[in-house]
């Protein structure tokens, strides 16, 4: 196509579909157009194919075609932004071949990584010394270009006299997980962005772990091998033309009025929760306490943030310790389906760095540079983590500050930086031993740091235990469910997601008098429980208590309401009553006890083993520093303890180091 030909094309387009578009963009100082490329396809599909076979050419059409526009105010350099290209143009980035160079395309992935925002030179002026001569040099490479020579003659060195600088910036883009076929490894691809793309406004959508579709013309970069000379091989990058992101934030959902007026009808429901829990996972059966406690996790409680600086997460974390086939997983994998922003990971495969943060040195970026984790990634999301106890104890302390704090500090390599992880974690772990022993604690069941199970809100026990009737019911679902593969559920996913995502967004409760009393009255009255039958041991601690106050904002979040009834508190009750009975009762003293949870040993164990070092400072006091193993027994068993709760109790003491075995039949303290 001539050059005139395809101006008058061009300016024949704008005037009859953006004229109105681009005289506001020009008034407002804004130098770009954004235009629909079906609007194009239909105006001139000759015009649409010549854009995508040759871009370049185009764009630099449409900039003279616009500035031949008699517009009040500067109309140079204006650039053309396309979005809604057709799906002949989407190439995932494993595909992308020689080919495809300097076409205009489009691509899906996930930011990995990106540079800061630097200004890059686009031309240079330069005087000759000599005669006094203006040359321009267009600087389209990575190195900065001087004149060769000029016209009188000179090739010495030219006196710089001014340049044209335009803001740039680098992005790494990675496939995102869906686009990936078993065992492949994802590719990645360097993205260039320039001027209004890397406005303020637009920088907070190319967040590392944003899921962003960029459409741009596929680029060659020359590499340079180390002693500087150029390589064959060339890199390929994408020179962004237009970057939208893809709705993944709970804040990105769009809501309809008629989707709307659902929602407010749906709220009212009385039997709201039953239909939340029926919809959460249709194709698990039975445990409603677990489906109930993930739709208040979805919904999260409120963050607050005082006066002190002090933040109170409204996030909620769970865990669900089962045993193997127990439908975990696929609670796991359903959730992420539901949350509009959740990563998936196990524990074997992911390690502290993967979780948390890393520092790398990066070829494209030069130098050092942050790399975001799986909880960074889903900030205002959540994670999963399928096989929590096999991950290593050096990982899990990733976690320990991601969980309460909601932040990550790192200080590798020159960069000091916290960022922010508000995400909610959804973890699923096996019993150490391959099955629940329900006399255990759960702290010695499960191969992690107590004060990393002592972090989650909500830990729920699934034990598969023999019950005629239920296995008669699960059968009969299970083999249904493999009949047909429809399942029943009250609401649409979709539906479901938006109706989370209003609540957690746009409610935010006040706790009333009532509820405060209520929550107040569990909390005294699980606390003097234990006082009162003489075990010093600890039913609940004010992290529960926190817990609970998230689950009653959860509650009245999802009846739409501006504040937490005394109902909202008595249901947060009852659901964490349920979790305590099922993993901090301790069958010997009838009570809850926390430290279950909290601690590898329950306060009735510890309390056995304070009453033996009394006995052992008592004996030595009267028969000195060598006591009988016969004598420590004889003063236990007056104080109703057995002779093998003795020997294990001293067993402990010697493997801690409290007491040692001087000669056989004695002991000493040391």
């Amino acid at each position: 196509m001539e050059a005139t030909e395809l101006i008058n094309r061009v300016k024949n387009f704008l005037e009859k579909n953006y004229y109105a578009e681009l005289s506001e963009q020009v008034r407002k100082h804004e130098n770009f157009l954004i235009i629909q490329f079906p609007k194009l396809s239909q105006f001139d599909p000759d015009l649409a194919d010549y854009l995508l076979e040759t871009p370049e050419e185009f764009f630099k059409a449409a900039e003279i075609a616009i500035e031949q526009f008699d517009m009040p105010g500067d109309s140079k350099n204006f650039i053309v932004r396309f979005t809604d290209l057709p799906d002949s143009c989407r190439i995932l980035i494993r595909n992308i071949r020689s080919k495809n160079l300097n076409k205009f395309l489009f691509t899906e992935g996930i930011v990995r990584n990106k540079t800061d925002v630097r200004p890059k030179v686009t031309a240079a002026r330069f005087e000759c010394p000599s005669c006094g001569n203006t040359l321009s040099v267009l600087q389209l490479d990575k190195k900065f270009k001087e004149p060769s020579r000029c016209s009188c003659g000179r090739k010495g060195k030219f006196r710089l006299l001014s340049k044209e600088l335009m803001d740039a910036q680098g992005l790494i883009l990675e496939e995102i997980p869906e686009q990936i076929e078993g065992g492949a490894q994802p590719k990645r691809l360097n993205v260039f962005l320039k001027n209004d793309l890397v406005s303020p406004l637009s920088e907070r959508r190319t967040n590392p772990g944003a899921r962003i579709v960029v459409s741009g013309i596929i680029k060659e970069v020359p590499k340079f091998t180390h002693s500087g000379v150029q390589s064959t091989d060339f890199d390929i990058m994408l020179e962004g033309n237009s970057v939208v992101s893809v709705d993944e934030d709970f804040s990105d959902v769009n809501i309809s009025e008629k989707e709307m007026k659902i929602i407010k009808d749906l709220s009212k429901d009385k039997n709201l929760i039953k239909k939340l829990v029926g919809s959460a996972a249709p194709s698990i059966y039975g445990h409603e306490k677990i489906k109930e406690a993930l739709i208040l996790q979805l919904t999260s409680g409120v963050r607050k943030v005082r006066d002190d600086g002090i933040i109170t997460r409204g996030d909620m974390h769970i865990l669900l310790i089962g045993d193997p086939g127990a439908a975990k997983s696929q609670m796991l994998k359903r959730m992420s389906l539901v949350a509009p922003k959740a990563k998936y990971v196990t524990g074997k495969g992911a390690s502290g760095a993967g979780l948390s943060a890393s520092v790398v040195k990066d070829e494209f970026l030069g130098g050092w540079s942050l790399e975001a984790g799986a909880l960074v990634l889903a900030n205002k999301g959540i994670v999963m983590i399928d096989e929590l106890d096999k991950m290593t104890k050096e990982d899990a302390w990733a976690m320990h500050e991601a969980l309460e704090q909601q932040s990550i500090s790192i200080s590798k390599a020159n960069i000091q930086a916290t960022l922010r992880c508000e995400t909610a974690v959804l973890a699923a772990a096996n019993p150490k031993f391959g099955r629940f022993d329900p006399f255990d604690t759960v702290a010695n069941q499960i191969n992690l740091p107590s004060t990393l199970i002592n972090r989650f809100d909500l830990i729920f026990a699934i034990k598969d235990l023999p019950n005629k009737e239920i296995d008669e019911k699960m059968a009969k679902f299970i083999l249904s469910m493999h009949q047909s593969s429809k399942t029943t559920q009250e609401l649409d996913t979709n539906l479901l997601r938006k109706y989370l995502s209003y609540v957690r967004l746009n409610i935010k409760p006040k706790l009333t008098d009532s509820a405060i009393d209520e929550l107040r009255n569990y909390y005294i009255k699980m606390r003097s429980s234990a006082s009162d039958k003489g075990i010093k041991s600890v039913p609940i601690s004010a992290r529960q208590l926190e817990g609970l106050v998230r689950l009653s904002e959860a509650y009245a979040k999802l009846r739409l309401s501006d504040k937490v009834a005394k109902k909202d508190a008595q249901n947060a009750v009852e659901l964490l009553d349920y979790c305590l009975k099922q993993i901090a009762f301790d069958e010997e003293t009838g009570t809850i006890d926390i430290d279950r949870i909290a601690t590898s040993m329950p306060a009735s164990q510890r309390n056995k083993i304070i009453a033996v070092k009394e006995i052992l400072i008592d004996l030595e006091n009267k028969l000195g520093k060598t006591i009988p193993l016969e004598d420590v027994v004889a003063a236990a068993k007056e104080k109703n303890f057995s002779e093998a709760e003795v020997e294990e109790i001293i067993q402990k003491l010697k493997n801690s180091g409290d007491i040692f075995e001087p000669r056989h039949g004695f002991i000493s303290r040391i």
